[in-house]
């Protein structure tokens, strides 16, 4: 039976999944944050960033413990299925529940990071709990960019303690995370005129039902990419038939891996039969690849409208070569931790724009979108080169982000210690002390406050960043009452 505790965790999710949140737009979900610590009587402060802080006194008996760092992002991914009709700038997310688990209907959840603010809110307004004096820190843009985390201010925080709830595994204690960077290319063209459209038929190749995730968590669980299954067939048939590319795009995010994509090709009539056939073997051997993991893989081929236009042939020829080369997922694991990937990449998103030049000329321009990251600085930096060197095969313009640092493990951590102290006395077992290969905002946490001593933890969670994501509700309620057994030991 789930305690009043926690439904009181879950009643301040119900009420989060109500306010629109995605990631650079958190003007209503930290206004809501700063409404509800003033409904009850917190004291609290937002900065020019619009990262809120909120501060609750230690309870009697608690007030010469040290203090510490409750810590989430407001912020959530916003991925939903292509046949599911939802502005993520104005709806509200639709929660169901199937049996122990909470889902959205055809959308992200965003329990990724909105149970984590639940779990703190619901700690700081529990008059039976006891604890020492609490800082919440809710940050912004943690899912796109880390500019909450990157802009708050030296002196802000008071403790020298921080537990970051945006963790994803039950019984899980995370001590370190890779850092990250990303990697910008576009490929500008002029588009071209379809000539001789008599003749031609066009086609449209998609890719979908592909399980996606997380870019960092799942990037070694041998699911496929979208982007590159499509490329990956374009490259093939390219050699052999007379095809002009009118139209590609895929994926979403960067952090996502690619679930669904699309590519529009013009052919003459001639290659018609040739390229069913090509596609139906290149479809029977990518069910044979990755058929045991992509239980719901859809690749079709249709006929549809004639474009108006196509991508100039070598230009196009050049983008696929180079997307084809472009790397994507794993790329090492870890020496120091067994088990942990230490290298990756995402090639994420794959989109067609325009642009108005001078005299209101239209240009087009391919953007491909890609993250990095690795525990080790070094390593980083030489995939995203090794990424521009492949895009710079097509592509004129190559920019990378700033990045944000990895966190170094310290599995001397006091802090750590207590936690697992804590586990161990309600559930009788040791829990798992582990480093994660996602990006989490404790590095930058340290570089401004380099005395901090932090762990993450989190409820259960599976299909992160995509619409499959799903909350398990008895691991957040185990999660919710080892917060308040740590927040009574410290």
């Amino acid at each position: 039976m789930v305690n009043d505790k926690i439904v009181n965790v879950f009643e301040i999710f119900s009420q989060i999944c109500q306010v629109p949140r995605p990631s650079k737009h958190e003007e209503r979900i930290s206004k809501w944050l700063q409404d509800f610590a003033a409904s009850h009587n917190i004291e609290c402060v937002a900065d020019e960033a619009m990262n809120v802080i909120m501060r609750v006194p230690a309870t009697p008996g608690y007030e010469d413990h040290e203090g510490v760092i409750l810590q989430a992002h407001m912020d959530m991914v916003c991925e939903k299925n292509g046949d599911v009709q939802h502005d993520f700038m104005t709806d509200p997310i639709q929660t169901y529940v199937d049996g122990e688990w909470l889902k959205a209907k055809g959308t992200t959840l965003g329990a990724d990071n909105g149970i984590g603010i639940s779990m703190a809110l619901a700690a700081i307004t529990d008059p039976n709990l006891q604890h020492p004096a609490i800082e919440c820190l809710f940050t912004v843009d943690e899912e796109t960019g880390l500019t909450g985390a990157m802009k708050l201010q030296d002196g802000m925080l008071k403790s020298k303690r921080l537990i970051n709830l945006d963790s994803e595994d039950d019984g899980q204690i995370f001590i370190g995370c890779a850092g990250g960077i990303d990697t910008l290319a576009k490929m500008h063209y002029e588009p071209q005129p379809i000539a001789n459209s008599q003749q031609l038929i066009a086609v449209r190749l998609s890719v979908n039902g592909l399980m996606g995730g997380h870019s960092g968590d799942d990037i070694n669980k041998g699911r496929a990419n979208a982007n590159q299954l499509i490329v990956w067939f374009l490259a093939r048939i390219w050699p052999q038939t007379e095809i002009q590319l009118a139209a590609i795009s895929g994926g979403n995010l960067r952090n996502a891996i690619a679930r669904e994509a699309e590519a529009v090709l013009v052919i003459p009539m001639a290659y018609k039969e040739q390229i069913r056939i090509e596609w139906n073997h290149y479809v029977a051997q990518m069910e044979g690849v990755f058929g045991e993991v992509e239980k719901d893989m859809r690749l079709d081929l249709e006929t549809c409208d004639m474009p108006e236009t196509c991508i100039p042939s070598d230009k196009a020829y050049r983008l696929i070569m180079a997307l084809c080369e472009c790397p994507h997922g794993m790329i090492a694991m870890s020496k120091d931790m067994p088990g942990l990937v230490e290298t990756s990449t995402n090639l994420a998103s794959i989109k067609m724009k325009q642009s108005c030049l001078e005299g209101a000329k239209k240009e087009g321009y391919i953007e491909v979108n890609t993250s990095q990251r690795s525990s080790i600085e070094s390593s980083k930096h030489h995939l995203k080169w090794a990424v521009e060197q492949a895009l710079s095969m097509a592509c004129d313009e190559v920019t990378h982000g700033d990045g944000y640092p990895g966190w170094a493990p310290n599995p001397n951590s006091p802090l750590l210690e207590v936690v697992k102290k804590a586990y161990i006395e309600l559930f009788k077992s040791e829990p798992k002390v582990l480093a994660i290969h996602a990006g989490l905002e404790c590095g930058l946490f340290l570089e401004k406050y380099p005395y901090l001593d932090m762990v993450s933890v989190g409820p259960q969670m599976y299909g992160v960043h995509s619409p499959q994501e799903r909350l398990s509700i008895p691991s957040t309620e185990r999660c919710y009452k080892w917060l308040c057994q740590i927040l009574k030991s410290l």
